[in-house]
């Protein structure tokens, strides 16, 4: 398997950080979230004085073979259909990547369908799809592996264009189902309780997605190593995202972790490398039942809640403004001593 080396922040500038947040001129604490962002970005890029460089919001697409079994209300062609909205700017992701300044990329990590890639789609793509992990893995080693490596590719390309801040989407209909798999997995939360509509499922919908799940669960009889459950439950997407995550963080880039399954992503890639999550932050809890849960399990503090559940990278940019302004915060706000003001806490 691919192989990264990501450290946790050096906390030897932690205090000269602190002490510049505690001495703008403000009641210490009084920005509240912005000064735990400015905190950690500062951290992450070892600076007083940190920058966002050319966010890009980057969409890993695939399709999933477990969609064979009824688990979605969409039909799986959704998957290369939404991918041709993306191309022609009508998406979600699209009016809000022009409104907050992302590039947006799109990578075909393995769609059942042969896309139009003279027209900006990456071609990463490792199969046409997943196989149905209710009767055998998702993917073999080998496939996995050429995930995590293109993902990682994808996100050394962004780094070399001047990024230093990424968020992930993804388009691939059946995946909340293997994020709802990786989830039980990884936290021992019920497979109930991370089991939800996905698309827009009724209730019969979710118990019948729930019982296939349950089954395939069962049917399991891997190793329960990380890298076997990311396997052999996973997405070709879901993958491509946790190696473009460990790319990010080897190279010291902020993560902006969108919805359920790019959570779910993060969860997944800390298992591998716990020292990811501190270059993340967690852009919102949406409304797709088991975010809230998972979060939660991860210690994470979304900075939204706006019962969003379109994935796509969409609630990590509608986050992005807050981190923006975190920076802005610790670069352009004045102290105490310089503005001549009494510290009045």
């Amino acid at each position: 398997m691919i192989t990264f080396h990501i450290q946790h922040p050096d906390e030897g500038i932690r205090e000269a950080l602190t002490d510049k947040i505690n001495n703008l001129t403000k009641p210490k604490g009084s920005l509240g979230k912005l000064e735990e962002l400015a905190l950690q970005i500062g951290l992450v890029q070892q600076t007083l004085c940190p920058t966002l460089r050319c966010p890009q919001n980057i969409i890993f697409a695939a399709d999933h073979g477990i969609v064979e079994e009824g688990v979605s209300l969409s039909p799986k062609e959704i998957t290369w259909q939404q991918i041709s909205n993306f191309l022609h700017g009508g998406a979600g992701v699209n009016f809000l990547c022009r409104q907050h300044g992302f590039t947006l990329k799109i990578v075909d990590a393995g769609v059942d369908y042969d896309l139009p890639y003279e027209k900006g789609i990456i071609d990463m793509k490792v199969r046409r799809g997943t196989r149905n992990y209710l009767h055998e893995a998702a993917m073999t080693e080998e496939e996995m592996n050429l995930c995590l490596e293109r993902g990682a590719e994808v996100v050394r390309h962004c780094h070399e264009e001047g990024s230093n801040v990424l968020s992930f989407g993804e388009m691939g209909i059946g995946n909340t189902s293997s994020s709802s798999m990786w989830m039980t997995c990884f936290t021992g939360i019920p497979l109930e309780q991370c089991v939800g509509a996905g698309s827009g499922l009724d209730r019969a919908g979710v118990r019948h997605k729930y019982e296939v799940l349950r089954q395939a669960l069962e049917n399991y009889k891997g190793d329960n190593s990380p890298s076997d459950i990311i396997r052999y439950f996973g997405g070709l997407e879901m993958v491509m995202a946790v190696g473009g995550m460990l790319q990010a963080a080897e190279l010291k880039m902020l993560i902006l972790v969108d919805g359920f399954i790019m959570t779910n992503c993060l969860l997944a890639a800390s298992k591998l490398y716990p020292e990811v999550v501190d270059y993340a932050i967690f852009g919102h809890c949406g409304d797709e039942a088991g975010h809230k849960l998972v979060l939660d399990a991860m210690n994470a503090q979304p900075l939204l809640n706006l019962g969003l559940r379109l994935g796509e990278g969409t609630g990590a940019i509608c986050a992005y403004p807050i981190v923006e302004s975190a920076v802005r915060m610790i670069n352009e706000m004045d102290n105490f001593a310089h503005a001549s003001i009494t510290k009045y806490f």
